[in-house]
Parts: structure tokens; sequence; C-alpha cells
């Protein structure tokens, strides 16, 4: 399951909005009935994991975080507990919730941006999504130009 591509979209009165035609053509294809929204970690957006990939980042923090350690324990909490349910309406839409606007500071338009295995969900306001930086391709070349596979 691969999400790619930049896609606006607008919320409706109630806070509803529809997913991009082609982010549903993959679920549908999946078979994913069920999302996972939670804000992102490090940047002001919302991010909607698949339930299969949900599932797997949550097993993984387990294997990693010691339950009986009081620190990771709580970041585990606070990773899976801050998080909703969606499903897609027969039109295709979902309710963003009034706090998961105001975790990412949407007001009407939104943006849809495919992550590989999860989609984010930006304000539309927020250039920061996908803002050109001059050193993009040198710090590709950094990262991985010298690199040998």
């Amino acid at each position: 399951m691969r999400f790619l591509g930049n896609i606006e979209a607008k919320t409706d009165s109630k806070g509803r909005v529809f997913l991009p035609a082609i982010f549903r053509k993959i679920l549908q294809q999946e078979g994913v009935e069920q999302l996972v929204l939670r804000k992102d970690v490090h940047e002001k957006c919302l991010v909607l994991y698949p339930e299969s990939v949900w599932n797997e980042q949550e097993d993984l923090m387990r294997k990693k975080l010691n339950r009986w350690n009081r620190q990771e324990q709580q970041i585990f909490r606070e990773f899976v507990s801050d998080v909703e349910l969606v499903s897609l309406d027969g039109n295709g839409r979902f309710l963003l919730s009034r706090k998961a606007q105001e975790q990412a500071d949407i007001k009407q338009t939104v943006r849809f941006v495919g992550v590989g295995d999860t989609i984010e969900i930006w304000s539309a306001d927020n250039d920061s999504a996908l803002s050109k930086s001059e050193n993009f391709s040198k710090v590709l070349e950094e990262l991985l130009g010298n690199k040998e596979d």
C-alpha cells in the first residue's frame, strides 16, 4: 500500500472532508475499512493510518517499550490514546473532529499528502508541508549520494 501525491480539499461546515479518490481507490483495493487518525509527533499535521499500518506501528512500539518502565509506558500511552477511529461514509467523506482540526490549525482547506503507507493531512495555509528547500538536492546527495547498494 503506497500513497503518493498532494491533493487539496475543503471541509464542509460540519468538518467532513472527501478523501481524494486516488487514495480511496488504494484503500478499496486493499480492503481497508477502518482508518486511524492521529496528530503527527513532529509536525503540525494529522496522519491517517490504514488500520493494518497502525496495528504494525503499535505492535512495534509495544515490543520496543517496556511496560514496566514508567516513562516508556507513559510514552506508549500518549501515542495510542490520542487517536480517533475513522470510517468513510458512502460518499467517501470522513469527519475531522474539532480537536483534530485545532491540532493541525485546519480552517477549511486541507492538503492531503501521500507519504508511503500513510496519508498526512495539513492545513492548506501551512507551507511547511511541501516547502521547497534550497538545500533539498544537497541534503539528498549527503544522505543518499555516497551509499553503495
